[in-house]
């Protein structure tokens, strides 16, 4: 299981930002899937975890009505919008997965993943 993360950088204060991530070789069919964020010293946050089928709710208050996740048709590709960007939200995001026969949507903390990106950057910038 491989999961391929794109589209961080440096916005200014209110901007967007897209992030990607792709499955490689493989459908979100049969996983639960993962949104967290890491600031250097911390434990990964949640953001949120749904699945292809129902993209659930969002579990950090702070970037609820901000952010949303989609996914492709071809169920391989997660997209994750942010907008309204604020220098608290710079930090590193990542995806992750897990097979539903281990997990569910409700385990939304990251000691229940176990295939993850490598993460990319946000930055936000005053």
């Amino acid at each position: 299981v491989q999961l391929v993360e794109s589209g961080g950088g440096l916005v200014q204060i209110g901007g967007s930002l897209r992030l990607s991530c792709t499955a490689s070789g493989f459908s979100f069919d049969g996983y639960i899937i993962a949104w967290f964020r890491q600031a250097p010293g911390q434990d990964k946050e949640s953001i949120s975890c749904f699945t292809s089928s129902d993209l659930g709710q969002f579990y950090l208050p702070s970037v609820r009505n901000r952010f949303a996740v989609s996914v492709d048709s071809a169920k391989t590709t997660l997209y994750r919008q942010m907008n309204d960007l604020q220098p608290e939200d710079t930090t590193i995001y990542y995806c992750a997965v897990r097979s539903n026969r281990y997990t569910q949507v409700t385990e939304c903390t990251y000691p229940n993943y176990d295939s993850w990106g490598r993460g990319t950057q946000v930055t936000v910038s005053s």
